[in-house]
């Protein structure tokens, strides 16, 4: 994949890469943030890419480029109902199910359905096609965590009768689902609990906070922050954590287990949003809001087993990743603009 200054995504016309064995791989929620980037990766190392997504977060702009790829085909398809592919599978990505808290609590039930009967219907298909299946999980699995940094063998602190529980105990039941397929039916499972992802191609409107302090700047809004300000985030950028994904992916673990993925830089919320008026240039200030039910206080990954077993570190720093994504950002609210000025 690669990307031109104005951030829109491009598979160069070349020759066919020489690629040991062709597979075909599966991105469930492939339309989304992440998603359409692997998507797009895939593709570049000359694989066959099935990109399934019922649209609820996903965005056909996020996929548009790939759709006359001749290795690539969308499915619209909510994978809270079983679903079959023809022929075989080789890797299956499982990425559906919308990951910030406006986007999420909008239908918990589903939500909850979303990670459970998603993560149950990609095992089974895995099962089926001897495929290798990778579970998206998430830092939130910690709940409001104790301790810090949060090593995997950290249980958390989860309160399960809230409004984030419906994310939460889903990601954690589906953990759960992978342990029991690869012990009693031997699929072979690789997990990541992500810790906050950031970049371009995020939806604007998500509900993320980058999203909303990088929006708010550059409409010259004041930037919201929830409770003082003083609860922490570490932020990892999208390029880095994609990074990571395929290569535990390709890791032959006889022993799979959740393994950390992040950027172990702390930052406090209110030092985020400091560094986007100053990157944004813009007059915006801070107010402040009362923070939500069962906010975070602390999130800081140890990626020590990232580390020893993948080889991996993140490497955009902060200032960097967010100068990239709120250049897209820019680009994407210039659209209407431009597209009116076409018409005149």
């Amino acid at each position: 994949m690669t990307l031109r200054n104005d951030n829109k995504r491009v598979i160069h016309a070349k020759a066919e890469p020489l690629v040991p064995m062709r597979k075909t791989v599966l991105v469930t929620g492939g339309a989304g943030f992440l998603g359409s980037q692997l998507c797009a990766r895939k593709l570049e190392q000359g694989h066959q890419v099935v990109c399934l997504d019922n649209l609820q977060t996903g965005r056909m702009r996020n996929i548009t480029p790939l759709m006359s790829h001749r290795r690539f085909r969308f499915v619209e398809h909510d994978v809270v109902a079983p679903y079959q592919l023809k022929g075989p599978v080789h890797q299956i990505f499982n990425l559906a199910c919308p990951a910030s808290p406006p986007k999420y609590q909008l239908d918990p039930i589903h939500t909850f359905k979303t990670s459970v009967m998603g993560a149950m219907n990609a095992l089974e298909l895995a099962r089926e096609k001897g495929a290798k299946v990778f579970q998206a999980s998430t830092s939130e699995v910690y709940g409001d965590p104790e301790i810090s940094p949060q090593p995997e063998g950290y249980r958390g602190c989860v309160n399960t009768f809230g409004p984030r529980a419906c994310y939460d105990e889903g990601k954690r039941a589906a953990e759960t689902l992978f342990y029991d397929y690869h012990h009693r039916y031997g699929v072979q499972i690789s997990i990541a609990r992500i810790f906050n992802t950031y970049g371009p191609f995020m939806d604007p409107q998500d509900g993320r906070v980058v999203s909303n302090f990088i929006n708010q700047a550059l409409r010259g809004e004041d930037l919201t922050v929830y409770g003082s300000g003083a609860q922490t985030r570490s932020f990892c950028y999208a390029d880095d954590l994609l990074d990571a994904i395929e290569a535990l992916m390709e890791l032959n673990d006889p022993s799979p287990a959740p393994v950390n993925l992040g950027n172990p830089g702390e930052f406090t919320v209110l030092e985020l949003a400091k560094k986007v008026c100053r990157l944004t240039g813009t007059g915006s200030q801070v107010v402040f809001r009362e923070l939500p039910q069962d906010d975070p206080q602390q999130r800081k990954p140890d990626i020590s087993a990232a580390r020893t077993k993948l080889g991996w570190r993140p490497k955009v720093r902060l200032e960097d990743g967010l100068r990239r994504t709120i250049r897209h950002f820019q680009a994407e609210m210039a659209e209407p603009d431009q597209m009116s000025a076409a018409v005149r």
